[in-house]
C-alpha cells in the first residue's frame, strides 16, 4: 500500500483589524501589505485564530476586596 505525505509550509504574521459589516455577517479586510509578504491570492485557504481586544480600566478593580496583609514580613528581610 503506497504511502501518500502531505507536507504544509505555514507562513505567519501579525494584523490588527476592526469587524465591518457585511449583509447579516461581520468580516474583514486583510490589509495588501500582509496579503503581499504571505503570498495570498483568491480561494486561498487559511486558518484564522481570533482574539478580542478590549479596553479595561485599571479603575476600581480591586473594590470590596480586603485590604492586603503582609504575612511573614521577618521571612524575606534580606531582600529589601
Amino acid at each position: 500500500m503506497p504511502y501518500i505525505t502531505i507536507s504544509y509550509l505555514i507562513r505567519m504574521c501579525h494584523a490588527t483589524v476592526e469587524l465591518k459589516k457585511w449583509g447579516n455577517s461581520l468580516g474583514i479586510i486583510i490589509p495588501k501589505d500582509k496579503v503581499k509578504e504571505l503570498g495570498l491570492s483568491e480561494h486561498d485557504v487559511i486558518d484564522l485564530d481570533i482574539v478580542k481586544k478590549e479596553m479595561v480600566s485599571g479603575f476600581g478593580i480591586a473594590e470590596g476586596r480586603a485590604p492586603y496583609k503582609r504575612e511573614h514580613a521577618a521571612e524575606h528581610e534580606d531582600l529589601w
